[in-house]
This record gives structure tokens, C-alpha cells and sequence, in this order.
């Protein structure tokens, strides 16, 4: 009797990828292009760079109201509004951001960056390979979360903007949050960092590990050169989403919301699914209409190697050149980073006044949901 998980059939996915392509709507997103070549950490370049982004109210025109949103592994620039053409689902902090919000739009001018290596219109290994007519895939350079720091500075600069009055971010951009305080000490007036960590830990890494080898062992994945086949690695893009999503919850929760309880009049006995697993499948399917293989596992890989200490004297020495306000805010009920991590950003960054704690049934996934307590946060910050 075989125990490896089967994928429950899904339709409609696509056959390669859920990425954003050229032709596609552009909804709200407008587009920066870097003038020369990124050097990248690990070594050689990334030419013909391009970072989707989208904005909210109005740049002042002392360029001094700019807030910087950092999304998370599968986040993408849509921080704020409705599902719609080229935006397959509304805003991932939507209650934040508007007129009268935590990020009040009349006061406020809100960027909001697709993540270098990102599907939604940033450069990825989705995105065509300058000089040839193909996809990046396989070939896209290995990045880290300082190189995806150094394409959002470009794109600061490119919209004038030499100081943030704040920078947030959570999970994946509170990696990047921290490593904008760190890199630019000078360019960020405030700091908010959520369910994030100095380095990424042990634990983390074996998770990491686990999703990539799932994408990665689907036959379909070809190294990662699929975007000009047939099918892509959405079995295992799938997967990978499934056992992300259980880190991203807390038991309890899971255990209150399901149970044991099997999926309307399916039979677990019999071939059938258990609601918890109807449920992953869910989020699996939604992901894999919107996202990409290869952009997971690149993302993936920059946060595994993220550590704010790599080649600067170690955490403690990093963390003590930050010189912004800095609130670090930790899910009570977080078991993928849990509050101990919090703790360590806190005591090791002068200006942090803190740990506070975010009370959430609902695990990791309690930065994007409980707005309410996050708001107040980004209101003692901004006030």
C-alpha cells in the first residue's frame, strides 16, 4: 500500500505557470528598469533588471511621506484593492492601506515593490533572458535578500526618494526590512519588522528544504527550464504550498477550524479527504494559479541564506548600526518564527523599544490578518 500523498486532480491550473507575463493586464502596477547591471552577492550580474511596483497617495514635495511596504514569500506588490485584471486577488494588507487607515493615503505616499526574483512583474526566472527569446528558467542567478534590498534602493532613487518614513515588512520582507536598515542606515526614518529574524534558523531551513525538493523532484520541473514546455512543476509547486501552510497556522487553530472531521461526504477510508486536507488543497490550488515554480524556489533560497551578520562582524555588530525607531513585533502563537527570534532583534537593535506581541489564533499567517494590532503599531511609529 503506498503512503506517498496524493495530489487531489485540480482544474483549472495552468499547464507552466501562474507568473505575471508581458501582454498580460497591468492593472495597477507600474514598472522601474535599472540603468546598468546588479552585482550580485554571491557573484556576477543580473542584467536588464525590471521591478514592478505599485503606490498609493501622493509623493509630498519635500519627498519626505514615503512608506515602504515589504511583502512576504508569496506576497506581490498588490498590498491594497480589489482582485481585478492582472491582480488575481485583492490586496494582502488591504485594511492598512487607504484614506483614514494606519496607512492614511491622504498624509501618506505608500510603494509597495514585487520582490526581485518575484512572478508579478518583477524579473524572475519567468521573465525572458536578455538576448535570447526564452525564459530565464534554470539559468536565473542565485539571489540573497541584500541584492533584492540593492534593486529596491534603485528604485527609491528612481523615484527621488533618499529617506523612508517608514519601512514594514513581514515574514520574507521583514528580511528585507532588516537588511534596508542595515545596508541604508541613513534612508529609513522608522522601522517595523513582523514575524521575522536576524537569520534564518535551523528549523527554517529544514521546512525550506523540504518545499524545494518537492518542486524539484516533479518530473516536470526540468531543471527549471519548463516556461517553454507543455506542463510545468505545478504537482510539486502544490505540494510545496501544502506543507508551507501548515507551518503558516497554528495547531489549534487547525485543530478548532477541523478536526477530524472528513469533507462533506468524502470517506478518508475510502479515498476520500479529511477537511484539513480539502483545505490545503485549496491553497494549494490558488497558489499554483498565481505564482511560479521558479520564483518559489529562488525566493526560497534567498531566505534560507538570509543572515543580517554575513560579512559584517556577526549579528550584534549588524544590528548595532541601526539607527531608525524601531518597533520588532512577534505572533504570540507563531511556531515557523517564533517569538525567540523577536526577542534576539529586539535586544540587539539600540533603537527598538521591545518586543511587542501580537495575539493570533491563526500562527504566522497572524502579521497579514490581525490588522487591527498591527495598525496601531504602524501608527505609534508614523505618529
Amino acid at each position: 500500500m503506498s503512503t506517498v500523498p496524493r495530489a487531489r486532480p485540480a482544474a483549472p491550473l495552468p499547464p507552466v505557470t501562474g507568473a505575471w507575463l508581458d501582454g498580460d493586464p497591468a492593472g495597477r502596477r507600474r514598472w522601474h528598469t535599472a540603468g546598468a547591471p546588479l552585482r550580485l552577492e554571491a557573484g556576477g550580474e543580473l542584467p536588464g533588471l525590471r521591478l514592478a511596483f505599485e503606490t498609493w497617495g501622493r509623493l509630498a514635495p519635500d519627498r519626505s511621506n514615503a512608506v515602504l511596504v515589504l511583502h512576504a514569500l508569496t506576497g506581490d506588490s498588490h498590498v491594497a484593492g480589489p482582485a481585478g485584471p492582472g491582480h488575481p486577488t485583492p490586496g494582502w494588507w488591504d485594511a492598512l492601506v487607504g484614506p483614514g487607515r494606519a496607512l492614511d493615503t491622504d498624509r501618506w505616499f505608500v510603494v509597495a515593490p514585487n520582490a526581485l526574483g518575484g512572478c508579478q512583474g518583477s524579473t524572475g526566472p519567468a521573465s525572458p533572458r536578455p538576448g535570447t527569446d526564452r525564459a530565464w528558467g534554470g539559468a536565473f542567478p542565485f539571489l540573497t535578500q541584500r541584492d533584492q534590498v540593492a534593486a529596491e534602493a534603485g528604485l527609491a532613487d528612481a523615484l527621488g526618494i533618499e529617506r523612508w518614513a517608514l519601512v514594514v515588512g513581514g515574514s520574507m520582507g521583514g528580511m528585507r526590512a532588516v537588511e534596508w536598515a542595515v545596508s541604508y542606515p541613513d534612508r529609513v526614518g522608522a522601522l517595523l519588522l513582523l514575524a521575522t529574524a536576524a537569520s534564518a534558523s535551523a528549523e527554517q531551513i529544514a521546512w525550506a528544504e523540504i518545499q524545494l525538493g518537492a518542486i524539484r523532484g516533479d518530473p516536470h520541473w526540468q531543471g527549471g527550464d519548463y516556461h517553454s514546455a507543455g506542463h510545468g512543476p505545478v504537482d510539486g509547486l502544490g505540494l510545496a504550498r501544502r506543507l508551507a501552510h501548515v507551518t503558516y497556522r497554528a495547531e489549534a487553530e487547525l485543530q478548532t477550524r477541523f478536526g477530524r472531521a472528513p469533507q462533506g461526504a468524502e470517506d478518508p477510508w475510502h479515498g476520500g479527504r479529511y477537511q484539513v486536507g480539502s483545505y490545503l488543497d485549496h491553497h494549494a490550488e490558488k497558489l499554483v494559479g498565481r505564482f511560479d515554480a521558479g520564483s518559489y524556489v529562488v525566493l526560497t533560497e534567498a531566505m534560507n541564506a538570509h543572515d543580517v551578520g554575513r560579512g559584517r562582524g556577526g549579528t550584534r555588530s549588524a544590528l548595532a548600526g541601526v539607527r531608525a525607531p524601531t518597533l520588532v513585533a512577534g505572533v504570540d502563537s507563531d511556531r515557523l518564527y517564533p517569538p525567540y527570534q523577536q526577542r534576539e532583534l529586539a535586544a540587539l537593535i539600540p533603537s527598538a523599544d521591545g518586543v511587542r506581541v501580537v495575539e493570533s489564533r491563526y500562527g504566522h499567517d497572524g502579521f497579514l490578518i490581525e490588522t487591527e494590532q498591527v495598525g496601531r503599531l504602524v501608527a505609534e511609529l508614523l505618529r
